[in-house]
């Protein structure tokens, strides 16, 4: 069967009793999660959804999100996870966008009013039929009023349903990108995208779902990186998915000790955070090492200091990889049991061909196969979307005879690893010279006075753009905007260091854990 809710079900029939998720004292079988998610299904087939009917889902790392997820795709209908921190505007937009038929809205809370805002956005979204609540006790009333309870709805359906066969190239779930220019855009993935960058990570990883797996799940599950490698991967081979609702350090060390977590997954600045609550939290490096036995790292490059701290902390190497929303999402990944390569995202995965063009607009010639030559990643593989949903001409030109163009800058060294440089758009040109923020950001993580940074330009009169470093100091440093300068003068090129430096208690992120550079000048 196609349908990329099968890897739910293979692993409830293989292993009924085994806990699939974890949150807190909560512990859900796999035989539990189907029999909810089949009462879904029944529901939503009941309420009219029909194949290829699109059905928004708004829910943080909850069992939620995973019951309602298989449940929409069980019927056939496409899923579009959409962000909770967006505002009712935003809903809207992504309801209209999708031509989302229903809206699956976790009650949120006081500091996070998910509920509020998704029925706002359903409210100004007249096309989208249905509204139902998530509520944390499924048995409860919705607290919205005039709304109906997902948990309520469900209760008197049956525990089984025939699932919805599908095709491979039928839609499984449109991600949206996070729209750094302009709107943001649905990417179009295929049950056959989805389901073959779940599987492939039993190759990458070297799981044995006779041998239980632990994944903790910190990365949110509206985005495709924790949503295939954790969520989907992990109940491919019938592991147990142990859920943070929200990333909190001191949190995540205990559950890696507490659960005996054998996969973790994170963003760099999770790890940076993981490193700095180590000595508050009360959990010794070698409670996590007895199971710990891989850890990786995408949406966006780790930084070389937090590679080897982390290494040196809990005896891992963390695996790099890299993808995008567009490539279902991974392409490329680090091999379990080299050597560490620190800044390397690897090589691509098995049956993902990538290649180096011109990264100017509009170009599309391959550049020379030569070890140090930058150019823009090119994808092109079974990962990669269908097309953007609604939007024909963006479709044409981010994808050509198969090949994805990424945006991404990036260089390979002699065995065909590669290195990410920057991204295309974040390159800054200084004076005519050519600047990656990646590059200058590792040099001022080697200060021993600078927790976390970022680099950007901002607009000049004679060189065009200047480069600037915004930067966290370490607790209790005395560093100076002038000493950081002198510093980076004396380790770089003079057309590279920074001349101007800001401090900062924090830095911009977006529910991800990326740095939201667009936000800072």
């Amino acid at each position: 069967m196609a349908n990329l809710a099968s890897l739910l079900e293979s692993s409830a029939e293989k292993y009924p009793d085994r806990d699939a998720l974890v949150l807190g004292p909560l512990r859900l079988s796999y035989a539990l999660v189907d029999g909810l998610a089949n009462q879904v299904a029944n529901l939503l087939t009941a309420r009219g959804i029909e194949p290829g009917d699109k059905v928004a889902l708004s829910c943080p790392n909850l069992p939620h999100f995973a019951v309602a997820y298989y449940g929409i795709l069980k019927t056939g209908a496409t899923v579009v996870p959409l962000n909770v921190l967006l505002k009712g505007r935003e809903v809207a937009y992504h309801l209209e966008d999708s031509d989302a038929k229903a809206y699956v809205c976790f009650e949120g809370t006081a500091d996070l009013p998910i509920g509020q805002e998704g029925h706002a956005g359903f409210e100004a979204a007249p096309d989208c039929e249905h509204f139902f609540v998530l509520t944390v006790d499924l048995g409860a009333e919705s607290p919205i009023e005039g709304t109906e309870a997902l948990g309520r709805a469900i209760a008197d359906q049956p525990t089984t349903y025939d699932t919805v066969e599908t095709a491979d190239d039928d839609t499984a779930v449109i991600l949206y990108t996070s729209g750094t220019t302009g709107q943001p855009k649905g990417a179009e993935l295929m049950h056959s995208n989805m389901r073959s960058n779940a599987l492939v990570c039993q190759e990458l990883f070297d799981t044995d779902p006779d041998k239980q797996e632990t994944l903790l799940c910190v990365l949110p599950l509206f985005h495709s990186f924790g949503q295939t490698v954790i969520m989907n991967g992990g109940f491919a081979i019938g592991g147990t998915v142990v859920m943070q609702p929200r990333f909190e350090p001191i949190g995540a060390l205990g559950l890696m000790r507490d659960e005996g977590v054998t996969i973790f997954a994170g963003v760099p600045t999770m790890y940076w955070g993981l490193l700095g609550a180590l000595e508050d939290s009360g959990v010794q490096p070698e409670e996590i090492r007895r199971s710990l036995r891989v850890a990786m790292a995408g949406g966006s490059a780790l930084p070389v200091e937090v590679h080897k701290e982390f290494e040196k902390r809990f005896g891992v190497v963390i695996l790099e990889g890299y993808g995008l929303s567009e490539t279902s999402p991974v392409a490329s990944f680090s091999k379990l049991g080299e050597p560490a390569r620190p800044g390397s995202i690897g090589v691509p995965i098995p049956g993902v061909e990538m290649k180096l063009i011109d990264p100017q607009p509009g170009v599309r010639e391959d550049l020379a196969d030569e070890p140090g030559t930058i150019g823009e990643i090119a994808i092109k593989g079974p990962n990669i979307m269908k097309g953007y949903y609604g939007r024909p001409d963006a479709t044409a030109e981010a994808v050509v005879d198969g090949w994805f163009r990424s945006g991404d800058l990036a260089r390979k060294d002699e065995d065909g690893w590669y290195y990410i440089v920057d991204r295309s758009k974040d390159m800054i040109i200084r004076g005519g010279y050519n600047v990656y923020p990646r590059e200058i950001e590792e040099v001022l993580l080697t200060h021993p006075d600078v927790s976390l940074c970022a680099v950007i330009g901002v607009p000049h009169d004679s060189h065009g753009e200047e480069v600037k470093a915004v930067v966290i100091r370490n607790p209790g440093s005395k560093l100076t905007e002038d000493e950081l300068v002198a510093w980076t003068k004396d380790q770089m090129a003079a057309y590279k260091y920074p001349r101007i430096v800001e401090f900062r208690d924090q830095l911009p992120m977006t529910a991800t854990g990326k740095i939201l550079k667009r936000e800072l000048s």
